[in-house]
Protein backbone atom coordinates (compact mmCIF):
# COMPACT_ATOMS: atom_id res chain seq x y z
CA UNK A 1 0.00 0.00 0.00
CA UNK A 2 1.57 3.51 -0.93
CA UNK A 3 0.73 6.81 0.97
CA UNK A 4 0.27 10.07 0.39
CA UNK A 5 4.08 10.81 1.54
CA UNK A 6 3.50 13.93 2.42
CA UNK A 7 4.19 13.98 6.50
CA UNK A 8 1.56 16.21 8.10
CA UNK A 9 2.95 18.79 10.36
CA UNK A 10 2.94 19.37 14.48
CA UNK A 11 0.22 21.48 15.07
CA UNK A 12 1.19 24.63 16.82
CA UNK A 13 -1.34 24.06 19.80
CA UNK A 14 0.46 20.89 20.31
CA UNK A 15 3.49 22.01 20.13
CA UNK A 16 2.91 24.82 22.26
CA UNK A 17 1.85 22.58 25.06
CA UNK A 18 4.72 20.27 24.36
CA UNK A 19 7.27 23.44 24.78
CA UNK A 20 5.34 24.89 28.34
CA UNK A 21 5.47 21.15 29.92
CA UNK A 22 9.10 20.25 28.33
CA UNK A 23 10.05 24.11 30.18
CA UNK A 24 9.72 22.71 33.50
CA UNK A 25 10.42 19.09 32.87
CA UNK A 26 13.12 17.44 35.43
CA UNK A 27 16.07 14.97 34.19
CA UNK A 28 15.25 16.40 30.95
CA UNK A 29 18.86 15.94 29.13
CA UNK A 30 19.55 19.93 28.68
CA UNK A 31 23.31 19.33 28.70
CA UNK A 32 23.10 17.04 25.14
CA UNK A 33 20.82 19.19 24.17
CA UNK A 34 23.19 22.46 24.77
CA UNK A 35 26.27 20.15 23.17
CA UNK A 36 24.35 20.16 19.94
CA UNK A 37 23.15 23.98 19.86
CA UNK A 38 19.68 22.30 19.77
CA UNK A 39 16.81 24.03 22.00
CA UNK A 40 15.29 21.51 24.39
CA UNK A 41 12.07 22.66 24.46
CA UNK A 42 11.83 21.91 20.63
CA UNK A 43 10.21 18.49 20.68
CA UNK A 44 11.67 15.44 18.31
CA UNK A 45 8.74 13.92 16.78
CA UNK A 46 9.09 12.19 13.65
CA UNK A 47 4.64 11.50 12.55
CA UNK A 48 4.45 10.81 9.12
CA UNK A 49 2.07 10.75 6.25
CA UNK A 50 -1.68 10.68 7.69
CA UNK A 51 -3.04 7.64 5.79
CA UNK A 52 0.58 5.75 6.82
CA UNK A 53 -0.52 2.34 6.93
CA UNK A 54 1.68 1.37 10.02
CA UNK A 55 3.04 3.59 12.90
CA UNK A 56 6.19 3.04 14.86
CA UNK A 57 5.78 3.54 18.48
CA UNK A 58 9.03 4.33 20.41
CA UNK A 59 9.91 5.33 24.05
CA UNK A 60 11.86 8.69 23.87
CA UNK A 61 14.49 10.14 22.01
CA UNK A 62 18.26 9.47 22.27
CA UNK A 63 21.65 10.84 21.42
CA UNK A 64 21.75 10.53 18.09
CA UNK A 65 18.35 12.32 17.64
CA UNK A 66 19.14 15.42 19.42
CA UNK A 67 22.33 15.76 17.19
CA UNK A 68 20.10 15.23 13.93
CA UNK A 69 16.69 16.48 15.14
CA UNK A 70 15.41 13.46 13.51
CA UNK A 71 13.30 10.58 15.48
CA UNK A 72 14.24 7.01 15.30
CA UNK A 73 18.01 7.47 14.04
CA UNK A 74 19.71 6.14 16.62
CA UNK A 75 21.44 2.46 16.98
CA UNK A 76 17.60 1.29 17.38
CA UNK A 77 15.93 3.31 15.36
CA UNK A 78 18.45 1.95 12.37
CA UNK A 79 17.62 -1.52 13.41
CA UNK A 80 14.11 -1.02 12.36
CA UNK A 81 14.78 0.91 9.59
CA UNK A 82 16.82 -1.33 8.63
CA UNK A 83 14.57 -4.35 8.70
CA UNK A 84 11.83 -2.08 6.82
CA UNK A 85 14.08 -2.02 4.45
CA UNK A 86 15.50 -5.45 4.02
CA UNK A 87 11.86 -6.12 3.66
CA UNK A 88 11.40 -4.61 0.92
CA UNK A 89 14.73 -4.90 -1.10
CA UNK A 90 15.95 -7.67 0.24
CA UNK A 91 19.86 -6.31 0.67
CA UNK A 92 21.49 -4.62 3.85
CA UNK A 93 20.28 -0.52 4.19
CA UNK A 94 23.16 1.30 2.16
CA UNK A 95 23.04 4.69 3.95
CA UNK A 96 21.45 7.29 6.90
CA UNK A 97 19.46 9.05 3.26
CA UNK A 98 17.93 6.05 2.72
CA UNK A 99 16.93 5.08 6.15
CA UNK A 100 15.14 8.48 6.39
CA UNK A 101 13.55 8.12 3.14
CA UNK A 102 11.89 4.21 3.75
CA UNK A 103 10.51 5.88 7.09
CA UNK A 104 8.88 8.37 5.70
CA UNK A 105 6.22 6.29 4.53
CA UNK A 106 5.19 5.11 8.20
CA UNK A 107 4.22 7.13 11.31
CA UNK A 108 6.31 7.72 14.39
CA UNK A 109 5.78 8.84 17.20
CA UNK A 110 7.01 8.38 21.13
CA UNK A 111 5.82 8.23 24.52
CA UNK A 112 7.41 11.08 25.51
CA UNK A 113 9.21 13.35 22.61
CA UNK A 114 12.54 14.49 24.97
CA UNK A 115 15.58 12.72 25.88
CA UNK A 116 15.75 12.11 29.40
CA UNK A 117 19.05 12.04 30.97
CA UNK A 118 21.05 9.05 31.23
CA UNK A 119 18.49 7.13 28.59
CA UNK A 120 16.86 6.23 31.88
CA UNK A 121 12.69 5.73 30.71
CA UNK A 122 10.64 8.57 31.92
CA UNK A 123 8.68 8.45 34.88
CA UNK A 124 4.89 7.32 35.16
CA UNK A 125 4.63 10.98 36.39
CA UNK A 126 6.28 12.26 33.40
CA UNK A 127 4.35 9.60 30.63
CA UNK A 128 0.97 11.35 32.47
CA UNK A 129 1.82 14.74 31.89
CA UNK A 130 2.64 14.13 28.38
CA UNK A 131 -0.11 11.46 28.04
CA UNK A 132 -2.98 13.77 26.60
CA UNK A 133 -0.50 15.31 24.00
CA UNK A 134 0.83 12.28 22.17
CA UNK A 135 -2.40 10.72 22.38
CA UNK A 136 -3.99 14.19 21.02
CA UNK A 137 -1.35 13.74 18.04
CA UNK A 138 -2.04 10.37 17.51
CA UNK A 139 -5.67 10.74 17.30
CA UNK A 140 -5.63 14.08 15.60
CA UNK A 141 -2.30 13.53 13.15
CA UNK A 142 -2.99 9.59 11.99
CA UNK A 143 -5.88 7.54 10.03
CA UNK A 144 -4.19 4.09 11.14
CA UNK A 145 -4.51 1.66 13.71
CA UNK A 146 -1.73 -0.74 13.15
CA UNK A 147 0.96 0.14 15.10
CA UNK A 148 3.98 -1.70 16.32
CA UNK A 149 5.58 -0.70 19.45
CA UNK A 150 9.15 -0.98 20.87
CA UNK A 151 9.48 -2.49 24.22
CA UNK A 152 7.51 -3.13 27.18
CA UNK A 153 7.12 1.11 27.75
CA UNK A 154 5.64 1.72 24.84
CA UNK A 155 3.26 -0.95 25.13
CA UNK A 156 2.15 -0.45 28.12
CA UNK A 157 1.94 3.65 27.73
CA UNK A 158 -1.48 2.39 26.58
CA UNK A 159 -2.94 1.72 29.50
CA UNK A 160 -2.16 4.93 31.23
CA UNK A 161 -5.21 6.95 32.48
CA UNK A 162 -7.22 3.99 30.66
CA UNK A 163 -10.08 1.58 32.50
CA UNK A 164 -8.48 -0.75 35.43
CA UNK A 165 -9.81 -3.75 32.67
CA UNK A 166 -7.70 -2.27 29.86
CA UNK A 167 -4.49 -2.01 31.89
CA UNK A 168 -5.00 -5.35 33.57
CA UNK A 169 -5.32 -6.78 29.39
CA UNK A 170 -2.04 -4.96 28.39
CA UNK A 171 -0.60 -6.92 31.83
CA UNK A 172 -1.68 -9.98 30.84
CA UNK A 173 -0.98 -9.65 27.39
CA UNK A 174 3.10 -8.88 28.10
CA UNK A 175 3.35 -11.82 30.45
CA UNK A 176 2.19 -14.11 27.40
CA UNK A 177 4.99 -16.07 25.95
CA UNK A 178 3.74 -14.96 22.06
CA UNK A 179 3.80 -11.51 22.92
CA UNK A 180 6.09 -10.46 19.82
CA UNK A 181 4.11 -12.68 17.63
CA UNK A 182 0.20 -12.46 18.53
CA UNK A 183 -1.62 -9.36 18.45
CA UNK A 184 -3.46 -7.09 20.94
CA UNK A 185 -6.70 -4.94 20.19
CA UNK A 186 -7.51 -2.22 22.42
CA UNK A 187 -9.90 0.91 22.63
CA UNK A 188 -8.00 3.71 23.15
CA UNK A 189 -9.62 6.42 24.90
CA UNK A 190 -8.98 9.85 23.73
CA UNK A 191 -8.81 13.15 25.34
CA UNK A 192 -11.73 14.49 24.17
CA UNK A 193 -13.63 11.28 25.48
CA UNK A 194 -14.09 9.38 22.30
CA UNK A 195 -12.59 5.80 21.65
CA UNK A 196 -10.25 4.80 18.52
CA UNK A 197 -9.65 1.45 17.97
CA UNK A 198 -5.79 0.36 17.37
CA UNK A 199 -3.93 -3.19 16.52
CA UNK A 200 -0.86 -3.18 18.76
CA UNK A 201 2.01 -5.44 17.18
CA UNK A 202 4.92 -5.48 19.93
CA UNK A 203 7.89 -6.23 19.83
CA UNK A 204 11.16 -5.99 21.95
CA UNK A 205 13.61 -2.51 22.25
CA UNK A 206 15.78 -2.79 19.54
CA UNK A 207 18.66 -1.69 21.55
CA UNK A 208 21.87 -3.47 21.64
CA UNK A 209 21.83 -3.32 25.18
CA UNK A 210 18.86 -5.78 25.17
CA UNK A 211 21.13 -8.51 25.19
CA UNK A 212 17.53 -11.29 25.17
CA UNK A 213 16.42 -9.74 22.33
CA UNK A 214 18.69 -7.79 20.38
CA UNK A 215 19.52 -11.06 18.24
CA UNK A 216 16.23 -11.77 17.52
CA UNK A 217 14.95 -8.66 16.73
CA UNK A 218 15.14 -9.13 12.25
CA UNK A 219 13.46 -11.86 12.54
CA UNK A 220 10.51 -10.83 14.97
CA UNK A 221 10.45 -7.99 12.95
CA UNK A 222 10.12 -9.07 9.98
CA UNK A 223 7.26 -11.32 10.89
CA UNK A 224 5.31 -8.50 11.78
CA UNK A 225 5.89 -6.48 9.08
CA UNK A 226 4.38 -9.47 6.99
CA UNK A 227 1.53 -10.11 9.56
CA UNK A 228 0.73 -6.50 9.15
CA UNK A 229 0.54 -6.16 5.34
CA UNK A 230 3.57 -3.90 5.10
CA UNK A 231 5.06 -4.35 1.50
Amino acid sequence: MKTSARPVRLPATIEAALRREAAELERLDRDTYARFGRDPCEPIVGLGPCDAPLAIFGRDPGTREVETGEPFVGAGGQKVRGELYWHRHHEPLPDVETSLAIGRELFWINTVPYKPQGNKAWSMAVKRRFRPLVADLLDTCWQGERIITLGREAFLWFGIEQPREVRAALDAFWAREDRFTALHQIELRLPDGHQRHFTLAPLPHPSPLNQRWFKRFPELMAQRLSQLGWA
